[in-house]
């Protein structure tokens, strides 16, 4: 699938219950989206840039654990 017909419910406003700049941004991006108070869910593009970012931290982990030896 084409990413340009991944849903991704942007926001311009800020939400008032995000306080972590972080956390702000990645509602505001579309990458997060609220369930309940304090429970979120992870939209298609978020998970996917989650799955890689895990990925990229497996691969230092294992470069690192050779290196050592």
């Amino acid at each position: 699938m084409r990413l340009s017909r991944f849903y991704m419910p942007l926001l311009r406003e800020t939400p008032a219950d995000a306080q972590i700049v972080s956390h702000r941004y990645m509602l505001r991006a579309g990458l997060v989206r609220q369930s309940a108070a304090g429970i979120y869910s992870w939209l298609p593009l978020g998970f996917r840039v989650l799955q890689k970012i895990e990925q990229i931290v497996r691969e230092e982990q294992d470069v690192r654990a050779l290196s050592k030896f």
